[in-house]
């Protein structure tokens, strides 16, 4: 493993209580100027549904707006849920935004829904569409590549657009297909952290190289949020802890400000939750993060870092992201250079 690996930023396009989806959208777009300008690999978005306080429900017309705002950054998914579409709608999606910005996009798969057992009737879905993931997974890899030439239903766009596909899981099923396919892996920790070492150890010793991969690739997702010191950077991160603890709750709406102390709003049961999975995060300031963070990287050796940071404060956000240089981890190239 070499000294620094890339970095990559994952956003759910938070939408601030008290702001409207069009202020969210701006900020997202905000968040992936400075991404690019500091030298991040990627921008993913997330999707989600039926949840106010996120914008990013349709990801790849959020996407596209993000390709015209920014120059090379890559940009993708991270991930779209499969289950709720048909592949091909998938691959002419992606296609399109391939031929809109060329080499730069990413498409990661998941398994899941995204989405409440209601709303997934509303997309029109059954739960059980979910079981036929690997199926789907490998229709849109037929899809997007080369051989579709002589079958009576093609992507157009799509077809031999050959746009990478991710695997996207929290488990050590998506680690094990994401190996028997060739295909590169990242494990969502930044919020399902349990599996995390035995889904990469699945993931790299059956890996089975591919025309798509050689040797495995791993991205490790992480929450990540700076700042000049560790109460500011603590004090914003209670928007976080309280989004887990509306979703124990079962209660929606748009993300919380922050908050000087989370204990006067859960209780000792959803502490405990909202800690074990938000276990992966490095909060504070450069100083506090750096030795636990290359700890964390020297343990799980990623060949690729995805932070996030879904929080209210849109200018911690933009100064946690302004500090990740100064960590001396990863590989972040000059603006001017081409991703």
């Amino acid at each position: 493993m070499s000294n620094t690996i890339p970095l990559s930023f994952l956003d759910l396009a938070p939408v601030p209580t008290g702001k409207t989806i069009a202020d969210g959208i701006a900020q997202t777009v905000e968040m992936a100027q400075q991404a690019e300008q500091i030298g991040l690999n990627r921008y993913w978005l997330a999707e989600h549904h039926n949840m106010p306080g996120i914008a990013s429900a349709a990801t790849s017309v959020l996407l596209s707006h993000i390709g015209s705002q920014t120059d090379h950054i890559r940009i993708g998914s991270g991930g779209i849920m499969l289950p709720n579409h048909a592949p091909l709608v998938v691959a002419e999606q992606f296609g399109t935004l391939q031929a809109l910005y060329g080499d730069r996009i990413d498409l990661g798969l998941g398994r899941a829904p995204g989405s409440d057992g209601a709303t997934f009737q509303a997309l029109r879905r059954q739960m059980q569409d979910a079981e036929r993931f690997p199926q789907d997974v490998q229709e849109l890899m037929y899809l997007l590549g080369d051989e579709t030439s002589n079958s009576p239903v093609q992507a157009f766009p799509g077809a031999q657009s050959n746009v990478p596909i991710w695997i996207l899981g929290s488990s050590l099923f998506g680690a094990t297909l994401a190996a028997h396919l060739g295909l590169p892996y990242v494990f969502a920790s930044h919020f399902a952290p349990q599996m995390l070492s035995k889904a990469i150890t699945a993931y790299r010793e059956q890996f089975q190289p591919s025309a798509y991969l050689d040797k495995p690739y791993v991205m490790v997702a992480a929450n990540l949020l700076l700042a000049d010191d560790d109460a500011t950077a603590n004090y914003h991160f209670s928007s976080a802890q309280q989004g887990f603890v509306n979703l124990f709750r079962n209660t929606s709406g748009k993300m919380p400000k922050p908050i000087e102390n989370m204990d006067s709003m859960w209780s000792p049961a959803e502490k405990m939750g909202v800690d074990k999975a938000l276990s992966v995060s490095f909060i504070g300031s450069v100083e506090t993060v750096k030795p636990k963070l290359a700890d964390f990287i020297a343990q799980y050796e990623p060949d690729e870092l995805i932070v996030t940071a879904n929080i209210y404060d849109q200018a911690a956000r933009l100064h946690s992201l302004s500090l990740a240089p100064q960590l001396n981890l990863f590989s972040l190239q000059s603006h001017t250079v081409p991703a």
